[in-house]
């Protein structure tokens, strides 16, 4: 039986438009909150960008020709941790298992790497966001940092520690 989604593949350098254009989408669903091309350099080749960082990049076609859904996963050697970023779902997707999907794929890729924590930052008006990264198990953890990008954004800090077996993260 198909999954209710497109399939998951690794993101090429060719993603770099349909990739911004779910982004700029996004953004566009809270207040203030731009898309500025000049703040976003790797999205001019996402895959090489992520290639060169040791890290690998997921999305899913949409019907239209289009990204459905984007999530991306760097190691951050110093930390012993995997940083997730890019993780966009077009609203058709949304509630779908997609997002999921993809975060399985960064799981898989955390725990081959044997890394002891995956992490990430969220602008704190992405409160669906937030929930989606609570229900996976991740903890905000204290404080914030401020981007001092076009659109002023504060961001929330999550972390989820990988000594937890691995079937409970996809419930």
């Amino acid at each position: 039986m198909a999954a209710p989604f497109p399939p998951i593949r690794a993101a090429r350098d060719d993603d770099s438009e349909p990739l911004a254009t779910l982004i700029a989408a996004s953004f566009a669903e809270y207040p203030n909150c731009l898309f500025e091309w000049s703040e976003f350099p790797e999205l001019r080749r996402p895959a090489a960008h992520f290639a060169a960082k040791g890290g690998r990049l997921w999305v899913a076609d949409a019907p239209d020709g289009g990204i459905a859904a984007s999530l991306g996963a760097t190691p951050v050697l110093e930390q012993n941790a995997v940083e997730i970023t890019k993780v966009y779902a077009a609203p058709a997707f949304r509630g779908t298992g997609l997002a999921q999907a993809l975060f399985g794929e960064a799981l898989s890729f955390a725990q081959a790497g044997g890394f002891d924590e995956m992490m990430l930052w969220s602008d704190s008006r992405f409160e669906r966001g937030h929930r989606f990264y609570e229900k996976l198990g991740f903890k905000r953890w204290p404080g914030e940092r401020y981007l001092a990008d076009v659109s002023a954004t504060w961001e929330y800090h999550f972390r989820l520690s990988l000594q937890t077996p691995p079937s409970a993260f996809l419930r």
